[in-house]
C-alpha cells in the first residue's frame, strides 16, 4: 500500500528510497556509537571528548528525522528499528567497557570516515534522480566532515 503519491519514477524512487534508507541507518547508529562512548570515555581529555561527543549525537538525531521525513515524503517508508540499524550500518564496533580517550577519539575518527564515504556515495548517486535528497545529503557530510576534523585535530 502507498499512500504517499511520488513525484519520482519508479526507478528513481526505488534508487533514492534506498539511500535514504542507507542513510537512516549510518545516522542513527552514529548516534548510538557516540552516546554508548560518551558514557564510557576515561581519561585526561575525558570532559572535552565526552562534550564532543554530545555534539556529534545531536547532529546525527537531528539529520536523521530530516532524512526519515524526506523518505516519508516521497512515499518511502523509513525504517529505524533497532534489528535494521544493527543489521546494515557501516559504522566500526564500539568495544564493551571503558574506552581510553585516545581509543574514542580513533574510534571517532574511523567511524564517521565510513559514514562520510557512504554519504558522499550517496550524493553522487542522487544527483540525477533527486537533487533534494541530495542536498540534504550534501549537508550531513558537511556536518559529519566538521566532526571529523574536530577528532582529528583531537588526535595530534
Amino acid at each position: 500500500m502507498s499512500v504517499v503519491k511520488s513525484p519520482l519514477s519508479e526507478a528513481d524512487l526505488k534508487l533514492v528510497g534506498e539511500t535514504l534508507q542507507g542513510a537512516l541507518v549510518d545516522l542513527v547508529d552514529t548516534a548510538l556509537v557516540a552516546k554508548q562512548v560518551h558514557w564510557n570515555i576515561v581519561g585526561p581529555r575525558f570532559r572535552s571528548v565526552h562534550l564532543q561527543l554530545d555534539e556529534v549525537v545531536s547532529t546525527a538525531r537531528k539529520h536523521s528525522d530530516t532524512v526519515a521525513e524526506r523518505a516519508s515524503a516521497i512515499g518511502v517508508t523509513p525504517d529505524g528499528r533497532a534489528a535494521t540499524v544493527a543489521a546494515t550500518s557501516a559504522f566500526v564496533p564500539v568495544p564493551n567497557g571503558w574506552i581510553k580517550d585516545g581509543d574514542a577519539v580513533q574510534l571517532m575518527i574511523d567511524g564517521l570516515g565510513s559514514v562520510i564515504t557512504r554519504m558522499r556515495e550517496r550524493i553522487e548517486a542522487t544527483a540525477d534522480p533527486d537533487p533534494v535528497t541530495q542536498d540534504i545529503l550534501i549537508q550531513v557530510a558537511a556536518d559529519f566532515e566538521k566532526h571529523a576534523w574536530m577528532f582529528q585535530a583531537e588526535n595530534v
